[in-house]
């Protein structure tokens, strides 16, 4: 079965906005491509396709700081996560194991 890119991008989009260790992943990895700048200011300086959008860019910058220092977040800012993180199915999909994806992808169909 051909795995197609709406199918990919509505497994990813689940798993943002559903998954607690899909999103937390997310999360870090996103704030990881931020610049350096833009992680200490939680703010967005370059429309450069990466990172956070200027909207979401303080709020997820400091959620993803408290989870590098506690570990974990709460439940409110969970459910923030959830609602946030979907959007960021195209940065994901960028960064993804193309090939292992497909076959989650597959394997959820």
């Amino acid at each position: 079965m051909k795995i197609t890119k709406k199918a990919i991008q509505a497994f990813l989009k689940s798993k943002l906005g559903t998954d607690a260790g899909w999103a937390l992943r997310a999360l870090t990895k996103i704030y990881e491509n931020q610049t350096a700048d833009e992680q200490a200011t939680g703010s967005t300086h370059f429309i450069n396709g990466i990172g956070f959008t200027g909207v979401d860019a303080e709020i997820l910058t400091s959620f993803a700081e408290q989870l590098n220092r506690r570990g974990f977040l709460t439940e409110k800012q969970m459910n923030l996560t959830f609602k946030k993180m979907p959007k960021y199915w195209g940065q994901i999909l960028e960064i993804s194991d193309q090939e292992k994806l497909k076959s989650m992808v597959g394997a959820a169909q």
